[in-house]
């Protein structure tokens, strides 16, 4: 067995599956996880290893419950690792052998919403502490994280790199909405990636794909993200959502998305651009309701003061709809 070098710039968490109850004894009771060199993930190694258990698992399924620090890693063959298994076509296959210290349960499981194929998921110590859910933990793109951080809180409940079969193909989707008349694919192209010939060519042949699968695809480029997210990212979702009948009621009680909901976000995000932009004398409000009352077409407030406090932050949003709270789990690192 070898022992591999370890680089400076180590994943913080990987998210591997476990599909097997002897596998799990092993993790549990050995110490240790193998994973193929070959399918072995970029972003390498981790500190960090956590199991996201399949339906092999019972009431304990499609979910993320146990999580160890990664203390050592070797790459052995399957014969090394099982040296009392006859021998086979996989027996010298090359792993790598994950050395673990204890397992550790977290307070309350990162669930998965629906079903769905799940590979590894790279992460970091901070979105896996936070998570509530596995799609809070995907660590792919600050362009994709923008977007979930408003999709979630209006409950547009989307799944992240959401692998699709298409005849002989595979594409990893960024987002994928389940709506009662249709499917929604959402993606997010950054200006550098999505800007060469090849990768143009590459994108128009899959979206051909996925379109003659029966999904409808929507595209949002950086700038429409970084300075167009609500006003126009969001609420082209919606609309899109709502013809096709609204989102899949198996998976949330809200079908129909109110467009009300994104104009009342619009008015707020406009609301704090609007109040640092002011001199200190002038106001800015604590609820939307009041906005009209009180700001003119000149957007001047009527009535002086110098700042917004963290009471007045809450009543601004008092109406918007909660998700589950982000809370930091107290774990040992």
């Amino acid at each position: 067995m070898a022992q591999v070098q370890t680089s400076k710039e180590r994943g913080e968490v990987l998210v591997a599956i476990m599909n097997d109850p002897a596998d799990f004894a092993i993790a549990q009771e050995r110490h240790w996880y193998r994973i193929p060199v070959n399918s072995a993930p970029k972003r390498w190694p981790p500190q960090w290893l956590a199991f996201y258990q399949t339906k092999a698992f019972a009431e304990e399924k499609y979910s993320v419950k146990y999580f160890a620090r990664v203390h050592k890693i070797q790459t052995a063959t399957r014969q090394e690792l099982f040296p009392d298994e006859p021998k086979n076509e996989k027996s010298s296959r090359v792993y790598y052998q994950l050395m673990l210290e204890p397992l550790q349960n977290l307070p309350t499981p990162i669930v998965s919403q629906r079903w769905r194929r799940i590979v590894f998921i790279p992460t970091t110590w901070e979105k896996f502490t936070q998570a509530s859910e596995i799609n809070d933990l995907y660590d792919e793109s600050p362009l994709e994280d923008r977007l979930w951080a408003e999709l979630k809180p209006l409950l547009l409940l989307a799944e992240r790199q959401y692998y699709l079969q298409v005849e002989s193909q595979i594409f990893c989707l960024d987002f994928a909405l389940f709506c009662r008349n249709g499917k929604l694919n959402i993606e997010t192209d950054g200006d550098i990636w999505h800007s060469t010939r090849d990768r143009i060519d590459e994108d128009n042949l899959r979206d051909n794909f996925i379109t003659t699968a029966g999904w409808h695809i929507l595209r949002f480029n950086s700038s429409q993200i970084n300075n167009q997210l609500i006003k126009y990212c969001i609420a082209t979702i919606v609309k899109a959502i709502n013809q096709f009948g609204g989102l899949d009621k198996t998976f949330t009680s809200n079908t129909l998305v109110h467009e009300n909901l994104i104009r009342d976000r619009i008015l707020q995000l406009d609301l704090f651009e609007r109040h640092f932009k002011q001199e200190p004398e002038e106001v800015f409000l604590s609820s939307s309701k009041d906005t009209l009352a009180h700001y003119g077409k000149s957007g001047k407030a009527t009535r002086p003061r110098k700042s917004i406090n963290k009471t007045e932050q809450a009543e601004l949003f008092e109406d918007m709809p909660k998700s589950t709270p982000r809370r930091k789990r107290k774990l040992g690192k």
